[in-house]
């Protein structure tokens, strides 16, 4: 058995207001179209979440909002403080609290998210973004495990890799 696991980085934040704090900035009207385009090619793929572990800043809460317009999935979401800028470990932490559902989708934030991609899977993508993972990047992987507990470094496969950019 596998499980299926869906990294997203979070939709273009808006930087229009100054006295907002980082944690409090939303998307701005490009980031709301992507993380819909994100959303509608994940629902033509099948791969609709059934868990969603987010960071709770406003951007990865208004991404998920943008990608579940376009998915419609019901999924269960756990708004979880720690996944706010956070390192590799601390998203891999997360992840093996997820249970066994099966896809999870964890939105979060660079260079994190980015990092966790690459240290999860054995063979990155051949695509030019997936290095500096850019807002809204979106990885796929399916992980060799009937629990997320069981999940470690380096033994998931890309099914599938995008950026905004690819979709139009």
């Amino acid at each position: 058995m596998s499980l299926r696991l869906i990294l997203t980085r979070h939709a273009k934040s808006s930087w229009d207001d100054p006295t907002l704090t980082d944690h409090a900035r939303p998307l701005n009207a490009r980031g709301r179209s992507a993380a819909r385009a994100i959303g509608a090619w994940l629902r033509e793929r099948g791969d609709v979440p059934e868990l969603v572990l987010s960071s709770d800043s406003r951007r990865t809460r208004e991404t998920w909002e943008e990608m579940e317009a376009a998915l419609q999935s019901g999924a269960e979401v756990r708004w979880l403080p720690e996944l706010y800028h956070a390192p590799p470990h601390d998203i891999l932490a997360a992840l093996r609290r997820a249970g066994a559902a099966s896809p999870v989708l964890l939105v979060a934030h660079n260079p994190g998210v980015g990092l966790a991609a690459r240290a999860l899977v054995s063979e990155p993508p051949r695509h030019a973004r997936f290095e500096r993972y850019p807002t809204a990047a979106t990885t796929v992987i399916d992980m060799p495990v009937n629990d997320w507990s069981e999940t470690e470094w380096g033994m998931g496969e890309v099914a599938a890799f995008t950026v905004p950019r690819d979709l139009g």
